[in-house]
């Protein structure tokens, strides 16, 4: 069995295109119906999210199977393959396996590093498992490639620190407040940065967040995104007094917040530290605001700072990460290697089984004179015996490292003990075997 990984992301193609590829729009369980009615396609995974739509197959036969599954691609998209074709990759085997496990771990993301590809690996698979389009390869291939993200986040700092400027502010807020569950947040801004921020912030449980834009109804809509309540513009200062973060993205030519309004806020606010993230350009709070006891002002400047340098700290794990994924591959192609070689040691097993099983056969008639626990003892030191003589055959196949050395090792046995020959009956062969050793001291007493 084979794998094959077709697909395209944010590395080859543009936006625009990645949009028309993307199987949720139709379903990926339609995708995967069709996918399995393609002649050799014994097993599939759907993998798509905004950056990328990856297939990913197990088959026998791959002969011509990366252009109709391409073909499938354009006519499931209703997309000329002309316009498809040229943004495409393809993986095989090894290779189909190093980038699911560079995706897994992160490490092919747009971002380096970010955990939420693991659970739309996951999901993916679970679709294609759930519907039964998957069998013993590509579910070893997954459940592998979810150990190999896990292991890569917990092995290294490559997950660690914040990667975005909305998240970096939430960091920082989480230094200087700890837990931000109860906490009151205003919003002055109603664009796509402050809604980022407060959907950020509405996970770490704060108790409300109000929404203050020149335009009423941008506060009314995003309020209603959020679970928050908009409040009127002019009441922007007032809530300063209450609210303990503040997230100003408005875009305004002139700073919005005074230090005056922070420093009258702060007199009754008895000591309350203000969190204020400003990430307006030009800025939205005049800077020397920053300067008050207890206030806490951070700029996009600051916040991109950090996040560069989460993004530097995040670099210098990816060569621990990608040598961590090198040695996962060779382990999981030693597996699928082993699996090559199945047959072989059954057929294998079954011919020394059934020497042992006819050997005893044979001197049944003098075992029978035995004790009981006597004959037990003779079955199991025989089945030992046979365990041991196989011992080291089943560890050298497995270790093979290439297809010609297994297929070479393969007939090697096949030719010696005859394991393909349908036409030979062991039995006979074992006591014709016998029965001339058994003559030849006779003779020679003679």
């Amino acid at each position: 069995m084979n794998l094959l990984l077709l697909g395209a992301s944010h590395h080859s193609a543009p936006i625009d295109l990645r949009e028309r590829i993307d199987f949720s729009r139709r379903g990926v369980s339609e995708a995967l119906a069709e996918l399995a009615q393609i002649r050799n396609v014994a097993e599939v995974v759907v993998i798509s999210t905004c950056n990328r739509s990856e297939i990913y197959c197990a088959s026998e036969d791959q002969n011509n199977l990366q252009e109709t599954i391409a073909s499938f691609m354009s006519s499931f998209h209703d997309l000329p393959e002309s316009e498809l074709i040229p943004h495409l990759y393809s993986r095989k085997n090894s290779d189909a396996a190093r980038h699911l496990f560079r995706v897994t771990a992160g490490l092919d993301s747009l971002v380096v590093g970010e955990p939420q590809i693991l659970g739309q690996v996951k999901d993916a698979f679970a679709i294609a498992s759930a519907d039964g389009y998957t069998g013993a390869l590509l579910n070893r291939l997954f459940h592998w490639s979810f150990g190999v993200g896990k292991r890569i986040r917990s092995e290294t700092g490559l997950g660690e620190g914040a990667v975005s400027v909305s998240y970096a502010a939430i960091s920082l807020a989480r230094k200087i407040f700890g837990n931000l569950k109860n906490l009151n947040v205003l919003l002055v801004g109603a664009g796509e940065m402050a809604e980022l921020t407060a959907t950020h912030l509405r996970t770490q449980q704060v108790k409300n967040i109000f929404v203050a834009n020149r335009t009423p109804s941008h506060a009314t809509v995003l309020a209603s995104r959020i679970d928050g309540e908009a409040v009127p513009w002019e009441n922007v200062t007032a809530q300063l007094t209450s609210c303990d973060i503040v997230v100003t993205a408005t875009g305004s030519l002139n700073p919005i917040v005074k230090r005056s309004h922070i420093e009258t806020a702060m007199k009754t606010r008895r000591d309350r530290p203000l969190f204020v993230i400003d990430i307006g350009v030009p800025r939205d709070v005049e800077p020397t605001a920053g300067k008050l006891e207890q206030v806490f002002l951070y700029n996009i400047d600051d916040l991109q700072s950090i996040v560069q340098e989460n993004l530097a700290r995040r670099q210098s794990q990816v060569d621990r990460a990608e040598l961590m994924v090198t040695e996962e591959v060779d382990r999981f192609m030693t597996w699928v290697r082993s699996r090559a070689v199945i047959p072989t040691l059954v057929a294998l097993r079954n011919r020394f089984e059934a020497i042992r099983q006819a050997e005893l056969l044979r001197l049944k008639p003098k075992l029978m004179s035995l004790p009981e626990s006597s004959r037990i003892r003779i079955e199991e030191i025989t089945r030992l015996l046979v365990e041991r003589l196989l011992a080291s055959p089943t560890e050298q196949l497995k270790a093979a490292k290439d297809k010609e050395t297994i297929a070479s090792y393969s007939d090697t046995l096949n030719d010696l003990f005859r394991l393909l020959d349908e036409q030979s009956d062991d039995l006979e062969d074992i006591e014709s075997t016998s029965t001339s050793r058994s003559v030849a001291p006779s003779s020679r007493n003679r």
